[in-house]
């Protein structure tokens, strides 16, 4: 069984699929109907969603949608450090 992804490998992987899903946007936008675009834009709007799930998870959200809120009335995410902090990456 391999070892899951470190924090700067989750990192990089959701900047690259970030990267692909808004790169494909800006196709579909000339070419709505592409049926190829619109799944590749599908499967990788789905790749990032699990990888920003799965860095919440192990480190603390890096989206308001993926933040945990608390019963304190605050966003706990403010807790955690920051990914350009020390102790983030």
């Amino acid at each position: 069984m391999s070892n899951p992804p470190s924090r700067k490998e989750l990192l990089d992987h959701i900047n690259a699929v970030s990267f692909a899903v808004d790169d494909v946007k800006l196709f579909l936008d000339t070419h709505p109907c592409d049926e190829d675009a619109m799944a590749y834009f599908r499967e990788y709007s789905r790749m990032r969603n699990e990888a920003l799930k799965e860095y919440a998870a192990r480190f603390g959200p890096l989206t308001v949608d993926t933040a945990v809120y608390s019963c304190s009335d605050k966003w706990t995410w403010i807790d955690d450090p920051w990914p350009w902090q020390e102790g983030g990456c």
